[in-house]
């Protein structure tokens, strides 16, 4: 009897296992795919949580959000997106903190075009220069006040091939089709080593930082695998990710 009693305890606590490990939503900015596949591949073996990810720009996915798409976490590549959806009654008040702060480079896939100084920039030579959207991409804001702040906004404007968002401004340095772009320093490096081509890492002070905010969105209240990323996120072993593709924290 008594062992009866034990294997229905043992499959009861199964039963338990299984429905505590939840599914959550989402949404990435896409400077952060390959930090966040590599999180939420630890996040799934050390949580038995499973995150379920989208990439994107942030500014479509406040859209999104606004219009109900099910998404229960943003990342987002800002800080403004995260504060204005707390404040639309978006998103769970007191669950936003900054997660990584992104740092901006001038590349061009070929070695030896871009300068440590990004003189480049000014010396022209270049037809096309890739940015991302400003308005959709924080990334994109960024690449516009450096451009600014170094008096070459109206001379390289002409040259501006805009990219939706950080991942598609990659796309266009890395075919060719741009000989620089702006993009995020995580995408072109690994462990502070560049993987491929030449670039200048923007200082911090030419431009406000690129503070990356995420949120628990309304729809993750309650859920157990939202509450569980965040403080995933906040840990030492996503940290460490995070500072390998090139982001402060």
């Amino acid at each position: 009897m008594h062992h009866r009693h034990f294997i229905f305890a043992f499959i009861a606590s199964l039963l338990a296992g299984t429905a505590a490990a939840e599914d959550v939503q989402v949404a990435v900015a896409a400077n952060f795919t390959a930090p966040m596949q590599a999180i939420a591949a630890a996040f799934e073996r050390d949580t038995g949580h499973k995150a379920r990810l989208a990439f994107g720009s942030s500014g479509k996915f406040y859209a999104q959000i606004k219009n109900g798409a099910p998404f229960q976490v943003l990342l987002s590549a800002d800080g403004e997106i995260p504060a204005r959806l707390e404040q639309e009654g978006m998103a769970v008040a007191g669950t936003r903190f900054t997660y990584a702060i992104g740092r901006l480079a001038l590349w061009s896939a070929q070695a030896g075009r871009v300068d440590a100084r990004g003189d480049v920039l000014k010396q022209g030579g270049y037809a096309h220069l890739a940015i991302a959207n400003p308005k959709l991409a924080p990334y994109g804001a960024a690449a516009i006040e450096v451009l600014k702040n170094r008096g070459l906004l109206e001379a390289v404007q002409p040259k501006f091939v805009q990219g939706e968002n950080i991942a598609q401004t990659w796309q266009f340095v890395a075919s060719g089709n741009a000989e620089l772009g702006f993009v995020a320093l995580s995408q072109i490096t690994r462990d502070g080593k560049l993987t491929q081509g030449s670039a200048w890492i923007v200082p911090v002070n030419l431009h406000a930082p690129i503070r990356q905010d995420a949120v628990i969105l309304a729809r993750g209240k309650g859920n157990a695998a939202a509450s569980a990323l965040m403080a995933y996120l906040r840990g030492e072993k996503a940290k460490a990710v995070i500072r390998t593709y090139g982001y402060d924290i």
